[in-house]
Order: C-alpha cells, then structure tokens, then sequence
C-alpha cells in the first residue's frame, strides 16, 4: 500500500488566528520502504512570519515572498497525496491548516479517514512517556542531529524512521511477490511471481553425491 509522510510548516500556532502554511513535505512509501517520490514546496503565505514561527523553521518573509502561493501548488500536492494513506505527527494541527488552505482554494478538503497519526499511535504504545517527534528519535536510536531548525523534509524523513520502528518493523520487508520490486534490485528479474528457485549446479551436484557415499560409508562401519 502506498503511504506518505507529511509535515508542514507554518506562520503561526492557530489558523483562527489566519496563520498560513509556508512549507509542504511529503516522502512516498511503498510498504514502509521509500519509492524516492518527494513533494516539496516552499509557500508565500501572502502575510507575515510571526516572530515565534520564525525561532523555530527560520523561513523570513524576505526568503518566503518569491516563492509560489498555496493556490500555485495545490493540484500537483493533491496528485502526490491521492489514493495514498497520509502518515502525520500530531495530524490535527497539520490537518487544520491544510484543510483551511484546501477550502481557501475552493477544493475538498482531506479526509481523517486517510490520516494515520503517529503521536495517537506511540501514546497508545508509550502511554505517560514523551512522545514527541524528538523524544520518539531517542527512544528508538535515531539521529536527528540535522534538526537543528524545523524543516518539513527533514521531519519527514525523521518520522519515516519512528513510522517503521512504531510498526516494529524495523527493517522493511521486501514483497517478494512484487516483480518490479524484485526486478529492481536484480538485474536479470524472476519469471515466477509466486516464489524464486535456485538450481543447483552440476559441480554442486556431485559433491553432494560424494557427500552422500561418505556419509553411508560411515553408517554401514558403524
């Protein structure tokens, strides 16, 4: 199943207070492992930074206002993010600003259906431990020394780590029954859909026919 990791990054804490978003992530998933399909915008908010908004990601006015507005990028955020299951920390803040720019632009706006929040996830596995995104990097041994500013990629890629190692899988398994999957890490690819068989050849065989007489030997002396 395709997945994306999202984050945003915006002007302010609340949208009641017409803060805006002035940056997308995304990081596709195709069973936990990255297909390297990235969405990435920075976005004219088309109003000023607050100054708290600006100690945490850094984005100044000066940098944000040749940028493309929300209207500019929507359709190719809302290409990316189709028929895909959204993975978000803390997703009704994200989700809030996301929809309210969604509705501003005149299109439908995301469905909590599609979102998988991963702060509700490790409360659940973690109940009464720290469970921010920073928090959760230690927990699980990552490194999240980049994050020196908040980045919506950076975190993105972050939480791509804590998603796998939530799910316990912290190393992602490959579907073997995924030709193209298969065919993109081995040249030559595989005929069969269904399983992989490797033949021995002659030279193996007749060693283990050796093997086999020594082995019998053996027993008939005993």
């Amino acid at each position: 199943m395709l997945e994306v990791i999202l984050d945003t990054e915006t002007t302010g804490l609340s949208v009641k207070d017409n803060h805006k978003i002035v940056e997308i992530g995304c990081i596709e998933l195709d069973n936990q492992i990255p297909t390297n399909n990235v969405f990435h915008e920075y976005i004219n908010p088309e109003r000023p930074v607050s100054e708290e908004a600006y100690k945490v990601h850094g984005y100044s006015n000066e940098f944000l206002k040749s940028k493309k507005t929300f209207s500019e990028i929507v359709q190719s955020f809302l290409s990316f993010i189709k028929d895909k299951k959204i993975i978000i920390h803390n997703a009704p803040f994200d989700l809030s600003f996301l929809n309210n720019e969604l509705k501003l632009a005149n299109n439908k706006i995301i469905d909590k259906k599609n979102i998988v929040d991963t702060l509700e996830l490790a409360r659940s596995k973690y109940p009464g431990a720290q469970n921010s995104l920073d928090a959760l990097c230690k927990r699980f041994n990552i490194d999240n020394s980049k994050r020196e500013k908040h980045s919506a990629l950076v975190d993105c890629e972050l939480l791509k780590e804590v998603y796998i190692n939530i799910l316990d899988q912290k190393e992602p398994k490959l579907n073997l029954d995924n030709i193209d999957t298969v065919s993109a890490i081995f040249d030559g690819g595989f005929s069969s859909k269904s399983r992989i068989i490797i033949k021995p050849d002659s030279k193996e065989i007749e060693l283990h026919k050796k093997y086999l007489k020594t082995q019998l030997s053996k027993n008939n002396y005993n």
